[in-house]
């Protein structure tokens, strides 16, 4: 993930590294008709299924994934569960590196003192 992201400091916030990453949804904007459609799959390939896979994985071991992938199942279909989940991933990989922040569980973030 490390050498798909780069210098994290590129992006000025999580909304740019996911449409780095190509998991922000289309948008088409025309007067006051705004419609939003599937991801872009703009960024890198393998990137995006890594980061995909990563939060598979991710939800099994964290209660809090589980329960975010879970509810967003519900109401919207695993596929697009799973993309919201890779992108919640996502934020925390972001400010984890651009905070300099430790976490026991993803919404348990810490500083690092140094």
């Amino acid at each position: 993930m490390l050498t798909h992201i780069g210098e994290i400091s590129d992006f000025k916030n999580s909304g740019k590294l996911a449409a780095y990453f190509g998991i922000v949804p289309k948008t088409s904007q025309s007067n006051e008709t705004h419609i939003s459609g599937r991801i872009t799959k703009r960024g890198n390939k393998l990137a995006r299924t890594i980061l995909v896979q990563c939060a598979l994985i991710a939800k099994r071991f964290s209660p809090y994934l589980h329960n975010f992938y879970e509810n967003i199942k519900k109401r919207r279909g695993s596929g697009k569960a799973i993309v919201a989940t890779a992108r919640k991933f996502l934020n925390t990989i972001f400010y984890t590196l651009k905070k300099d922040w430790v976490f026991d569980d993803f919404p348990a973030f810490q500083k690092i003192s140094t």
